[in-house]
């Protein structure tokens, strides 16, 4: 019987270096061969998931920005946006902070243009961070986002939510001292109608309250009408709750955070040791 398999990317089948290896591309393409579907569920844009699975020659469904937005033959199935009053005090709450932030939307990503200016306003506030750092994280982090036809700036949020035809699928932020990163946090839950969650210690991601990688595996289920007991969850964030506790078989990887491992059914190896590879295998091409 046809199965579906939802796999995370950052974390799980990308690398630390941010590869998928030659393991994990050769177990995703036998399932397929076998008639399953694989898909990817992540927190990345759009834009950046097309581009990913083109550089690998893979072709699969998925489901970007946490969930919100499902693509599946290359088309946009379903999409769930953030009210644009909800949109307004999100960002308001960040500004006081001087989070820097980013806006995925149905028009690429949008990003104010003090995220720089933010960024080493943070960076000077936790000196802690970077020492613990890869060089290509601190590269990543620091890094000034370039204007191109997918990546846009603004000056003021209301510029951004006076354009009728714009929506925002999620916010991005990141908040690198640890207390100010709680307080955004409790402040962020006050507000009704959204989802806060993270993917990483340093950031934070804000997505309309129905928006969940759980939303995008139930409706790529659907499409193919595949029972939900025959899913395939792989993660290793707590941006990933939602979908593992859809699935029908829940899988932590050896990297994932351990209170992401204890509500999973199995923990498989790390990201840098295949373990998306070793999980397709054991149930998916074995079985």
């Amino acid at each position: 019987m046809m199965q579906l398999v939802a796999i995370d990317l950052d974390g799980t089948l990308l690398s630390s270096q941010l590869t998928i290896s030659t393991e994990n591309l050769e177990a995703i393409r036998e399932a397929q061969n076998q008639g399953n579907i694989v898909m990817i569920c992540s927190g990345r844009a759009p834009e950046n998931i097309f581009e990913l699975l083109n550089d690998y020659n893979l072709s699969c469904p998925f489901a970007a920005s946490n969930g919100t937005v499902v693509v599946i033959d290359g088309k946009e199935r379903e999409i769930i946006s953030m009210a644009k009053p909800e949109v307004l005090k999100t960002a308001q709450i960040l500004e006081s902070y001087q989070s820097p932030y980013k806006l995925y939307t149905n028009d690429g990503i949008w990003i104010p243009k003090s995220w720089y200016d933010n960024i080493q306003t943070s960076l000077k506030e936790n000196e802690e961070l970077k020492s613990r750092l890869t060089e290509l994280e601190y590269r990543q982090l620091t890094e000034q986002p370039k204007e191109t036809d997918s990546i846009h700036f603004f000056n003021h949020i209301q510029d951004v939510i006076d354009l009728h035809d714009l929506f925002v699928q999620k916010f991005f932020i990141l908040q690198l001292h640890p207390q100010k990163r709680e307080e955004m946090m409790e402040e962020l839950k006050k507000l009704k109608g959204l989802t806060i969650t993270t993917s990483g210690n340093d950031n934070i991601e804000v997505m309309d309250e129905k928006g969940n990688k759980g939303f995008g595996l139930n409706a790529v289920a659907r499409h193919f009408n595949i029972p939900m007991n025959n899913t395939i969850a792989i993660g290793d964030n707590f941006n990933d709750v939602p979908m593992l506790e859809a699935a029908g078989l829940s899988v932590a990887m050896g990297n994932a955070d351990p209170k992401v491992k204890e509500i999973c059914d199995v923990v498989t190896k790390t990201n840098d040791e295949h373990g998306v590879a070793h999980i397709i295998r054991k149930y998916v091409l074995n079985k």
